[in-house]
């Protein structure tokens, strides 16, 4: 297992080297740059290429990256160029609130969805699995802005039980019951379309399962469809979910991106979105590493995990 992970981690180096390389090029073909962004326009144009030339803007883009580059091996992901912040410091203020916000949204869409994925395909084709099927339907194709909009209008609008946006009140930032009613919308939101998707995965896993020829042996012998069914089936239907479940962790944030811009959520996804509009790009890019090294650590975790899972699987 060790020698494993360490040629996985060895092939991360390169891949991760290629992804900064294609994202720096991408972010930098945009129209526009963060000086244009910032300034009147009465301001002369020698001011301009002045504050350009001090951000590294006029030089070529080869050279930028690897001034980049060669700050990233020492530990340094540069300054923001709209707030002039570190940027390391804006991504670990921002990173927690995101996976509280991601991780408590997959587990409440796997509590809902692992029990109404097993009970649709234990009853095929009845009233309850096309119900099943349907509402699945409906929280994969619900955009996440639109859901969002219409719980704030109904809970804190229409009802004002629940609050609008943001991750406190002010002046209760210590009180974790405030915190947790913040957190309702915007979790409900992301744990409908994760719900959706697992509903369908496990449903579809576990009918292959049921199947098989051993879980007939179990049937002649006498077992209990429930023992069966948790006991043989699940366990080997869930195999193929860790690896959804797996690969889907980084792209939760593809989802937190207009969740927190609608609840206005002090996270990851508000920040790329503001980057983008300011065009600032040393946190684009510190944003695009941790997204592509989040997918590889995910992809070495879902490896790691199968072997608990299935005893039968080996990594040397």
């Amino acid at each position: 297992m060790v020698p494993y992970i360490i040629r996985r981690l060895l092939i991360a180096i390169p891949v991760l080297l290629g992804v900064t390389i294609v994202n720096f090029i991408i972010i930098n073909m945009a129209p526009g740059n963060p000086v244009d962004m910032y300034v009147d326009p009465n301001t002369s144009q020698e001011l301009l290429n002045l504050r350009k030339e001090q951000l590294g803007l006029n030089d070529p883009l080869w050279v930028q990256f690897f001034h980049w580059l060669g700050n990233l091996v020492k530990g340094n992901l540069g300054y923001s160029f709209s707030t002039y912040e570190p940027v390391s410091k804006m991504i670990v203020e921002r990173i927690g609130p995101t996976f509280q916000l991601t991780f408590l949204a997959l587990i409440v869409g796997l509590i809902i969805a692992l029990p109404i994925g097993i009970i649709s395909a234990v009853k095929q084709y009845s009233k309850l699995d096309y119900f099943a099927t349907g509402t699945s339907f409906f929280g994969i194709s619900i955009p996440h802005f639109f859901l969002g909009l219409g719980l704030i209008y109904i809970f804190a609008v229409q009802l004002q039980i629940l609050p609008a946006g943001g991750m406190s009140t002010l002046g209760s930032e210590d009180d974790i019951f405030d915190k947790v009613k913040h957190l309702i919308l915007p979790v409900i939101v992301l744990a409908v379309g994760i719900a959706g998707q697992y509903v369908r995965y496990v449903r579809a896993s576990l009918l292959e399962v049921l199947g098989q020829d051993y879980l007939r042996t179990a049937r002649a012998k006498g077992l209990k469809e429930m023992v069966i069914t948790n006991k043989h089936a699940l366990k080997n239907a869930l195999i193929p979910i860790i690896t959804i479940i797996g690969l889907e962790i980084p792209f939760l944030l593809g989802g937190a991106v207009i969740t927190e811009q609608v609840f206005q959520w002090p996270g990851m996804g508000q920040l790329t979105i503001q980057s983008i509009m300011s065009r600032d790009y040393p946190t684009l890019m510190a944003l695009n590493l941790l997204t592509a090294f989040m997918v590889l650590f995910a992809n070495l975790f879902t490896d790691i995990l199968y072997s608990f899972v299935d005893p039968r699987i080996k990594y040397k």
